[in-house]
């Protein structure tokens, strides 16, 4: 089924795991989307693809629009999205994706993580020969969908790995990150179900672990996802 669903399947944090702090995560990403592309989601793709998850997630809709209305305000924080790079404990990469209003408080708490759990922060872009960013898309299957037909048919735009999860039912479509707006653009204009649409880290190297050690990583990953300012953490731990 392709490295990209092992590495989904084999990841042993928690992906925001409160409710309340899915929804702040929600909200920074429309914060940002808004900034970049205005409040119009028929205009703004990366706005439409952030509601399609707030609905995934049952994010009340008043809060969406609400959310909406902060970002274009002359009250609203200035995010900046920020990428952390570094090695916890075992020579395990880790990368985190943070954002925040504040970078000089979200550096020195992501390093101090690193330090108390046996790691070390280091530097922008040290880590791109492990890990390949790449869009992912969910779709909800359908009789209708052949997931095999539709790889051949989303190769031409960018998609690299075609999938049914069992477990969600859903139809996942990894892609290049250049390839969002295409992939995304095909999926609407032919009147797929998509329930999910974001942005991933895949390792292309993992590294196994013995129990006792996996629990040395998980122990920063933990701190890592509980900072507010923290949006994604990855890691190349099989």
């Amino acid at each position: 089924m392709g490295r990209a669903f092992e590495f989904r399947k084999a990841r042993k944090f928690k992906r925001w795991g409160q409710m309340a702090k899915t929804f702040t995560k929600i909200g920074k990403d429309i914060a940002i989307a808004v900034k970049a592309g205005g409040t119009d989601p028929n205009s703004n793709s990366r706005l439409r693809a952030i509601m399609q998850n707030a609905k995934a997630v049952n994010m009340p809709k008043v809060n969406v629009e609400n959310a909406i209305k902060r970002a274009s305000s002359k009250d609203q924080e200035d995010y900046k999205e920020v990428v952390y790079e570094g090695y916890g404990a075992h020579g395990i990469a880790v990368l985190v994706e943070c954002t925040t209003d504040n970078t000089n408080r979200t550096v020195a708490n992501v390093r101090s993580y690193f330090n108390k759990c046996g790691g070390s922060l280091g530097t922008s872009g040290m880590l791109d020969f492990i890990f390949d960013r790449k869009c992912i898309f969910k779709v909800a299957k359908t009789e209708n969908i052949d997931v095999e037909e539709l790889e051949l048919e989303l190769i031409d735009f960018g998609a690299d790995e075609v999938f049914l999860d069992i477990e969600t039912n859903q139809v996942n479509i990894y892609g290049e990150f250049a390839a969002f707006g295409a992939i995304q653009k095909y999926l609407e204009e032919n009147g797929f179900e998509l329930q999910g649409a974001d942005f991933e880290r895949i390792p292309n190297d993992t590294k196994e672990l013995t129990e006792e050690q996996i629990a040395d990583v998980e122990k920063l990953i933990e701190k890592l996802e509980e900072d507010d300012d923290v949006q994604n953490v990855y890691h190349n731990m099989r």
